[in-house]
Order: structure tokens, then sequence, then C-alpha cells
């Protein structure tokens, strides 16, 4: 379905109907895979070219499926993150969600977004991203965000994920742990990667990369 349909439609329809909308965020609200982007951001583009090289075959051995997506991005967020103060962490990734996450959007993401909360919609994003820049940027949108968590001991920024990494069927069982999907007469979901087809799979209504072209 074309996109401006879409909004259009979504914005004509009666607002009494009990509705979710799901949007991933890397690659289909942004433009860019934001944890790049932030590594950029906080070390610059010397450490995060040398730390790519370094770590390029880990990178090559979850390209062709030897090491599973969570193991990369653990070993990825230890050797760029390992031993940060999480206060520092927190302070930085607000100011990146502020002025950097803006530059990064897809304008026919943010539109469909806002034509969901016109419409009294509940809009929540699942992302495999970190959620210390993801949800500050939900938050001055007013809209509820689920993502990958970081472990922390003695406020200190571990590198391993908390829990399980935001991603595939992590996904689904993040937004069935909260919310009851059987109150709502109709889910929208969006998403742009495989690892976003468990969550399109609850939607009435799914879009795969619905925002590009």
């Amino acid at each position: 379905m074309d996109i401006q349909f879409l909004s259009d439609h979504l914005y004509l329809q009666t607002v009494t109907r009990n509705r979710l909308a799901l949007f991933d965020f890397d690659g289909t609200i942004t433009t860019k895979d934001t944890l790049i982007e932030f590594i950029r951001y906080y070390h610059g583009n010397t450490k995060l070219l040398t730390g790519f090289l370094i770590l390029s075959p880990i990178l090559v051995s979850y390209k062709v499926g030897i090491i599973p997506n969570w193991k990369a991005k653990e070993i990825l967020l230890r050797y760029f993150f390992h031993g940060e103060p999480v206060s520092e962490f927190n302070e930085k990734c607000t100011t990146f969600a502020k002025n950097c996450i803006p530059k990064l959007l897809r304008p026919q993401a943010i539109n469909t977004i806002e034509t969901h909360l016109k419409n009294n919609d509940e809009v929540v994003v699942v992302s495999a991203s970190p959620e210390n820049w993801v949800k500050p940027w939900c938050d001055e949108q007013n809209i509820k965000c689920l993502a990958t968590q970081l472990e922390i001991s003695n406020d200190i920024i571990t590198g391993k994920i908390s829990g399980k990494n935001c991603h595939g069927p992590e996904k689904v069982t993040r937004i069935k742990s909260c919310l009851e999907l059987s109150s709502f007469d109709e889910i929208f979901a969006y998403g742009d990667t495989s690892g976003d087809k468990p969550m399109l799979a609850l939607a009435h209504r799914k879009y795969y990369k619905p925002f590009r072209g």
C-alpha cells in the first residue's frame, strides 16, 4: 500500500477503535543504524573505523551466520563501551537522541507516527538498539519504547546485554509481556529486516520497508 494513502486512510478513520501501531526503529524510522552512529558520536570516526577493522572477523562471522546477532552485538558493545560510567554514557545518549537522531529520521515514518497519534492509537517502538538513546527520543514523541537493555555493574557499563537482545522472536516476547494484544481491534506493524518479521506476523496490517523510495 502506498504510504501516503495509508496516512490519509488512517486519518479519515474513526478514532473510537482501539488500535496498536508497532514500529521498528533502525532502518524503519531512521535512515541508518543508530548503534553505529552513536559509536561515531561517542568516540569519533577514527576509533569507530579502527574498532571495526579489529572486529572485522567477528562482523564477518555474524554476516555469514556463524555467530548470532546478540553475540556480535555484545562483542561490539564491550569493545566500545566496557568500563564507561553509566552517568556519562546516559548523558551522551540523551544528547545524541536530541541532536543527532532528528537528522536520521525518515519523514514518511514520522508522518505515519503522527497520524497514528492523532487517531489516539497506541504507538510503540520496538528496537534492538539499546534503550539508552532510543527511549529518550520516544519520550520526546510521547510514545512507548521497548528496546535492548544494557547490563550495569557498580554504575559502570559492562558491555553485556541485560536479558535478551530485543531482536527477532524476542520482539514478540517483549510486546506480549507489556501489552494485551487481544484488547486491540487492529494492529499495525512496520519493519525493514528479517529480525522484524516475527513482529510483523502479529499485525492485521503489516508493512515491510514502507518508507523507502
